[in-house]
């Protein structure tokens, strides 16, 4: 495994030395190392999402289950989609794509295990559509109020929308559907 010593009087050979790269990348040393950085990147990733999660003294377990009752709901996520924007189809497919990429960002940092629930429960996603800019920005605070997750896409101007314009609107997901049915239940679906 390691090289053999080598007094100070031999003087190796330019030649048949190999580069430092070439050692370190040999099979022996190459698989184990992957395998061991593959199970230390799990181990990391399951203790990280444990970490922390017991609020007012209820155990993981309790946490669990009641947010994966939810009432007997599906988890869902809503994006609204402006309609005064006059979007093609590809345009608010890419928006409401950066709508739910972000809204899963944020999750994964503050509220992993509603995410993981939202995996698990098939990643359902609903797309409405609201009349305008004000109208977007009501059902955003509304959703505020009630506690709900929203995140809300500036387009950044490359193709048919003016820069910073708000093109989707994302709630959710969270525990209790009518809880977002209350927010978003009178939208028509795009």
């Amino acid at each position: 495994m390691f090289p053999p010593r080598r007094s100070s009087s031999e003087q190796p050979s330019r030649s048949r030395e190999e580069p430092w790269l070439a050692r370190g990348l040999k099979p022996e040393n190459f698989v184990p190392g992957l395998v061991i950085g593959f199970l230390m990147g799990l181990f990391l990733d399951i203790s990280a999402s444990y970490r922390g999660h017991s609020l007012k003294g209820r155990t993981l377990s309790k946490q669990l289950k009641t947010a994966s009752d939810g009432g007997g709901e599906e988890l869902k996520m809503v994006l609204v989609v402006r309609q005064d924007l006059k979007m093609g189809a590809g345009k608010i497919a890419s928006q409401c794509a950066h709508a739910a990429t972000g809204m899963y960002a944020d999750l994964l940092q503050s509220q992993r295990s509603l995410l993981r629930q939202w995996e698990n429960s098939g990643q359902a996603k609903i797309v409405l559509s609201c009349k305008n800019q004000q109208e977007m920005n009501k059902l955003k605070e509304a959703a505020d109020r009630c506690g709900l997750p929203t995140f809300v896409v500036a387009d950044a101007g490359r193709t048919q929308i003016l820069a910073g314009s708000r093109t989707v609107l994302a709630i959710g997901p969270a525990g209790r559907k009518s809880l977002i049915d209350s927010v978003t239940g009178k939208l028509r679906l795009l």
